[in-house]
């Protein structure tokens, strides 16, 4: 949000620079308003009907009178847009283009590193058949998965031949209500081998603190310390080039931003000394 809020200065500062006087800018203002109250229509519409489950006839009555009223306001303002009433539709199709790629984008990358991941009773069993080494301490893979050992879990064992003597696959997931109580927190499977499954949940509002994942775990059955929790990431590198159902300056757009994103290891808040990023280059 702090992010989002400076481009929103930034975005200001510009435009008033740019059209210099409040009476220019009345032409972009009346299409911003109006349209955002077309699209507040609609996206009540979609509320009540898939959320609320209202029935179509029900949602569409109200919603169809104020569209009706929203409609009038966008058309009598559609003669600005020569004016500078272009400027905030540009700037609306390009979040929207942005949006819109970026969603695609996580979905197509997440399905890629689903496939890509192995069956977890079948890694728990090459573990026990090749018994690798294994060294003090915890490791933790960030994994978005429910099922499956995760991609840099698989490349982690074949390029250092050695596991921690626990490990824990952690899974975060964002539930649709603003906060979650602790003793709901968390759901703790152990595995065998030293393996856990671990199950986080937060609300919307709320901020994922792996480190205090980690204590809580420590309550049912987990043995790890902070001093030695090792903490695994995957950092992909997306190459265009796949099969992927995305046109390709799409996919660039998309690689452009995932490489620019902000960091999963300060957004989890991990210690910056106990993170280790694994690579992995992958077309899509």
């Amino acid at each position: 949000m702090p992010d989002v809020n400076a481009g929103l200065m930034a975005g200001c500062l510009l435009l008033v620079l740019g059209f210099r006087s409040s009476g220019a800018l009345g032409a972009a203002y009346g299409i911003a308003v109006t349209g955002t109250m077309a699209i507040t229509s609609v996206l009540f519409y979609i509320i009540a009907h898939r959320r609320w489950h209202w029935s179509r006839l029900r949602a569409g009555s109200l919603v169809g009178f104020f569209l009706a009223i929203d409609l009038a306001f966008l058309a009598a303002n559609v003669v600005k847009i020569e004016h500078g009433g272009w400027v905030p539709l540009v700037i609306a199709g390009g979040v929207f283009l942005a949006m819109t790629t970026w969603n695609r984008g996580v979905r197509m990358l997440s399905g890629i590193l689903a496939q890509a991941a192995m069956p977890l009773d079948r890694f728990l069993a090459e573990v026990e058949q090749t018994r690798p080494p294994r060294v003090s301490g915890t490791a933790v893979f960030l994994t978005a998965g429910l099922e499956g050992a995760p991609l840099v879990l698989i490349r982690h064992l074949r390029l250092n031949k050695a596991l921690h003597e626990e490990i824990v696959l952690l899974s975060i997931l964002t539930e649709e209500v603003p906060e979650i109580c602790e003793d709901g927190r968390i759901e703790v499977e152990r595995l065998p081998n030293g393996f856990h499954r671990v199950k986080a949940s937060y609300g919307f509002m709320e901020q994922p603190n792996v480190q205090e994942i980690i204590a809580l775990g420590s309550g049912l059955g987990m043995r790890a310390k902070p001093e030695d929790t090792t903490y695994y990431l995957g950092r992909p590198q997306l190459l265009p080039t796949g099969a992927g159902r995305m046109m390709r300056w799409r996919k660039r757009l998309f690689a452009f931003m995932q490489r620019n994103a902000g960091s999963a290891a300060d957004f989890f808040s991990l210690p910056p000394n106990r993170v280790v990023e694994l690579g992995a280059r992958i077309e899509f």
